[in-house]
């Protein structure tokens, strides 16, 4: 069963863009759309698919996702690179 994540899940608010809510949003790779790092609705998607990857529930993966994502360098813009960032930095950070 897919790991849906919900804005109650995370431990930080996030603002919505609300004129672009009913835009297509991450559904997978490749993903070379631009990704809003300050939009709920780009934000849900791609963490949902990254903790998809990771075949996790554990809301303390969700929230270093979080904390990477908001570390995350600028040059990392497309959908596409922000998943493969957040499920690569997460990979790393969880076999210590």
């Amino acid at each position: 069963m897919p790991i849906i994540v919900k804005a109650s899940d995370f431990k930080f608010k996030y603002p919505r863009d609300v004129v672009n809510r009913e835009q297509p949003k991450f559904t997978g790779l490749p993903d070379s759309a631009p990704f809003n790092r300050h939009d709920l609705y780009d934000i849900l998607p791609v963490m949902s698919a990254v903790m998809n990857e990771l075949d996790s529930e554990d809301g303390e993966v969700l929230h270093l996702l979080e904390d990477v994502l908001n570390q995350m360098p600028s040059f990392i813009t497309t959908r596409g690179e922000v998943f493969d960032y957040l499920q690569g930095s997460a990979k790393e950070c969880l076999r210590q």
